[in-house]
């Protein structure tokens, strides 16, 4: 691998968009926004559906997950908070589509992640 090949795939830039163009198809999203009933994939498993004790699995590992991204936030760099807010406002419709209520939360709730982890940062970090 030359060293222009190793250069691009390590430049943060570049891995940041690529990570971003995921978002738009990741989850099922079509062109007219998510999908009431996904598609099935010929030989693809069904899912079973998810009871009460996998969901509440789910809700303690998400708050984990939140938690933790906090206590990272808190000890980031500006630009590391920056950027953080950076892919916040990234999350919407893209153009000529209608923002969708899922979407317009996630951002809002990216927001209000940073804004707490802001809270337990030192002041020489800020």
């Amino acid at each position: 691998m030359s060293d222009d090949a190793s250069d691009s795939a390590n430049d943060p830039l570049k891995l940041r968009k690529r990570a971003l163009a995921r978002w738009d198809n990741e989850g099922g999203a079509e062109p007219d926004g998510p999908q009431a009933a996904s598609t099935s994939v010929e030989g693809e498993a069904p899912m079973p559906d998810n009871g009460a004790a996998e969901i509440a699995s789910l809700h303690v590992r998400v708050i984990a997950l939140e938690n933790l991204l906090i206590t990272l936030l808190a000890t980031a760099s500006d630009r590391q908070i920056e950027l953080a807010g950076e892919m916040a406002a990234y999350i919407a419709p893209r153009p000529g589509f209608t923002h969708h209520a899922l979407t317009t939360r996630a951002a809002a709730h990216m927001h209000d992640l940073v804004k707490r982890a802001t809270h337990f940062r030192d002041e020489e970090s800020s």
